[in-house]
């Protein structure tokens, strides 16, 4: 790992899950399995587990709601060292970035961090991931645990003209999220944790801090919608780290939550999930991530050239329902008009919302259809519920 450890999360919720919480099945994962260096706690705090990505991760402690709930009114702390996390690095970094990613990755200040694409020359996405500036020519690059393979791969390859260096340094960082109103009041009272900038950090901004001894690098960004910070740190430390906060903030409401939580904080927050919003079908401006991409950048970029072309002029795009009842719509149910004759989209993810009481789903519609307002029904498994369209995001947390 190198001296300046290096950040969030927004990757969630998958459905399977894994055999039950203190069982010696739970406990021993398959030699196939990744686990992370929190995976011995998660057991002993009663987690059940659930395969994603090839690691094995905790999807709930006690309940989904109870730890939704936690997170919207004090705080959740998330496991999430199954991100990649891929160092760029070299006098011409900067340069090879705003190459390989849609953004003008040059144009942030050490210590700040933005949300990019990573974009095929078809103009499909195939990872969207978080990017932060850890030094003058220092840069490290986030990706959704399923991709960090493709994106090394493709940062090796675009970077390779550029007088930088590409390192996948994934197996030598954990990472952790303290997310909830309450995550600023935790953080300042962990006993040992010597927090320089803390005072004044903006959100998606980080800064190099220190934990008894060993280096931290929390970054002010997260995928809940709430205040929070996210801790890189070498795996040997990170379970010291998780309970210093769950021994500080335990008696304040912070929980422990799983990837249960985590989908449907990020879902009423309106924040896309790679494999459901966006994949490699997807152009960012049908995703609502047009402003992402820096049309404006000077140089050729990947993917330049059919971003500037665009979709077809009837390609769906993303928006926000809200459906009557208590019935969520699932990704894959059809989305109809309301005497059901015609097909106009599908649901990409959906859930009966915790915070707001009813059903959400976020969707891919055809562009006559997406206006705020407009009125159309959900197929869930044969039966149309109605629905209308509503601007993202569902869940926006007061200043």
């Amino acid at each position: 790992m190198s001296d300046t450890p290096l950040d969030p999360g927004r990757q969630s919720a998958p459905p399977s899950t894994q055999p039950a919480p203190g069982t010696p099945e739970a406990a021993d994962a398959s030699f196939d399995e990744l686990l992370s260096p929190l995976h011995e706690l998660h057991v002993e705090a009663g987690a059940l587990f659930t395969d994603f990505a090839g690691w094995q991760m905790p999807v709930r402690y006690s309940s989904d709601l109870a730890e939704h709930r936690a997170v919207r009114t004090a705080a959740g702390l998330f496991d999430l060292s199954h991100m990649g996390e891929i160092l760029v690095v070299g006098p011409e970094a900067a340069q090879a970035l705003d190459y390989a990613l849609a953004g003008k990755l040059s144009a942030i200040a050490e210590g700040q961090a933005k949300y990019s694409l990573l974009l095929a020359r078809d103009g499909g996405i195939l990872d969207d991931l978080v990017v932060y500036r850890t030094g003058e020519d220092r840069y490290l690059v986030v990706a959704n645990a399923s991709n960090r393979a493709v994106v090394a791969e493709q940062l090796r390859d675009r970077c390779s003209i550029f007088d930088c260096v590409v390192e996948d340094e994934s197996d030598d960082i954990a990472l952790i999220a303290l997310q909830g109103p309450i995550a600023e009041e935790i953080l300042r009272n962990v006993e040992g944790f010597d927090l320089p900038g803390l005072d004044g950090l903006k959100y998606y901004h980080s800064i190099a801090a220190d934990f008894r001894g060993h280096p931290v690098l929390v970054a002010r960004t997260g995928y809940t919608g709430e205040d929070g910070f996210e801790f890189y740190l070498a795996p040997e430390r990170a379970p010291e780290l998780w309970d210093a906060l769950i021994e500080t903030g335990g008696g304040s409401g912070l929980v422990p939550a799983g990837l249960a939580a985590r989908d449907t904080l990020r879902l009423e927050a309106g924040m896309p999930l790679y494999g459901h919003e966006l994949s490699t079908s997807i152009f960012p401006v049908q995703a609502g991530l047009g402003r992402v991409v820096a049309l404006s950048k000077e140089g050729d970029f990947v993917g330049r050239a059919a971003i500037e072309e665009g979709p077809a002029s009837d390609a769906r795009v993303l928006v926000g329902l809200v459906a009557e009842g208590k019935r969520a719509g699932r990704a894959g149910y059809p989305i109809v008009v309301p005497d059901g004759a015609q097909i106009v989209g599908e649901v990409t993810s959906g859930a009966l919302s915790p915070t707001l009481g009813v059903p959400i789903s976020m969707a891919y519609v055809d562009p006559e259809y997406s206006a705020v307002g407009t009125a159309l029904h959900l197929d869930v498994r044969g039966t149309r519920v109605p629905a209308s369209i509503v601007a993202l995001p569902f869940y926006k947390r007061e200043k």
